[in-house]
């Protein structure tokens, strides 16, 4: 069932639960702020497309592409395997709630994103907002969706913005916005862009697109996530992550399920989530409940019996709209060590409490920073342990890295942590860049 978003990647290679960025891991101290993630400069994006419900014979409607920008030609064949590969799957996430639709009056605007995996874990997102049109009587919404290998939500968000406001003029407008956004580079982390667009009647405007100075929080709201569950339910959430389980989450909203699944990988942050990874899972493909390896996945409530009837291994499933757990494995409690998990708690609990008077870049800085910490005091004397060669590569010694942790509690999670994909991949990373370490020369 994967082929429908596996596709071979061009150009830079994005990974990632939540930032989608590379099993490339920051280098440097364990919790370490890195940019790291996406080189400045590149393209904004490779594609907008509009993606329109067409009306088949049976009286259903299928979603189908009816824009894309840029056209591209002169493709060698293997690239061009691919954009008809990509074209085929864009349909299926921009509509992922099936064909159940027929011509309304009033519709909300919504925005919401999905990954495309490709084989080698590289991955491209897809940033969309499904809308109504602007006219009279009855019509059908359609989705704008912008792909492209750069994890930055509120960037993309804010163009989607411009998008939408050109849309409800003409889609004759839309054309120059975006290939002036083309012709773009994208900032450093920090650095704004001026994107100069000519509206008619309105004139010339000058829109300002600037990055956070933070790069690793720029694709994630932890905000929706403290709205949606408990600091409590969040650790154990983030617990199984750690472990590396099948996670199921449920909403209506495709906007609350994208938000909230993008801030759960994020809270992994500086390791990657590297298992199936689908925010919002399309109808058709609600089968992939059943994989026996892990995968974090996005399911609208309204296909929550069907999910239940699957043949599935254990999995947490979590209803983000009562804010509760439906099936768990247990064990959860007791999967972090105590001690660290009541730190953590309070720590959460404090955010929660001031929400109202932090900001969402505060938000995200005080939540990253509690996941972070939680990562040094556990793990982050795994430097010291690494043993390097003449050659210049390093082996990492894991039975004296466990050795060394003094609480019992936390020697007995980590000998569990320490054999999930996740750390393995980091570790590669880390034996492969020497890069002077304290108390390691």
């Amino acid at each position: 069932i994967f082929c429908f978003f596996f596709f071979a990647s061009e150009g830079t290679d994005v990974a990632s639960a939540a930032e989608n960025t590379p099993p490339r891991m920051p280098q440097g101290k364990l919790g370490e702020r890195s940019s790291v993630f996406y080189s400045a400069g590149q393209f904004f994006f490779e594609y907008l497309v509009v993606v329109s419900l067409k009306k088949m014979p049976d009286g259903h409607y299928e979603p189908k592409i009816t824009y894309q920008f840029p056209k591209r030609e002169n493709l060698l064949k293997g690239q061009k395997e691919e954009e008809e590969r990509l074209l085929q799957a864009i349909p299926l996430f921009c509509f992922p709630d099936g064909n159940n639709w027929a011509p309304i009056t009033e519709f909300t605007s919504e925005t919401f994103s999905f990954v495309l995996t490709n084989v080698d874990g590289s991955r491209k997102i897809g940033y969309c907002r499904r809308l109504l049109p602007s006219g009279r009587g009855v019509r059908l919404p359609e989705v704008f969706c912008i792909i492209s290998c750069l994890g930055c939500f509120g960037l993309f968000s804010k163009i989607l913005d411009e998008v939408e406001k050109r849309r409800q003029i003409s889609m004759a407008v839309i054309y120059p916005f975006m290939q002036g956004l083309r012709e773009s580079p994208f900032p450093a982390p920090g650095k704004t862009v001026t994107i100069k667009s000519f509206i008619p009647e309105s004139g010339t405007e000058f829109i300002e697109l600037t990055r956070p100075v933070d790069a690793h929080l720029e694709h994630v709201e932890f905000q929706a996530l403290l709205q949606q569950l408990s600091p409590h339910l969040i650790l154990h959430i983030f617990a199984s992550a750690m472990l590396e389980r099948r996670l199921i989450f449920l909403a209506e909203e495709l906007s609350v399920l994208s938000q909230c699944i993008h801030a759960v990988a994020a809270l992994l942050y500086p390791f990657t989530w590297a298992h199936t990874y689908i925010p919002v899972v399309p109808e058709c493909l609600l089968d992939t409940v059943c994989c026996p390896t892990p995968f974090m996945v996005g399911i609208q409530m309204r296909h929550l019996q069907q999910v239940l009837e699957q043949p599935m291994e254990e999995a947490l499933i979590v209803d983000l709209c009562e804010g509760k757990i439906i099936r768990a494995v247990g064990d959860e409690e007791e999967i972090l060590p105590g001690k660290l998990q009541n730190e953590m708690l309070g720590s959460l609990n404090r955010h929660n409490n001031n929400n109202n008077v932090h900001t969402s870049e505060q938000v995200n800085a005080l939540v990253s920073e509690t996941f972070v910490h939680f990562f040094v005091r556990l793990v982050g004397h795994y430097a010291s342990y690494i043993k390097w060669g003449r050659s210049g590569s390093g082996t990492f010694q894991e039975r004296a890295f466990c050795k060394a942790i003094a609480s019992k509690s936390c020697r007995r999670f980590v000998k569990k942590f320490v054999k999930t994909n996740m750390f393995s991949l980091f570790i590669e990373e880390a034996e492969k860049s020497r890069i002077p370490q304290e108390g390691n020369g």
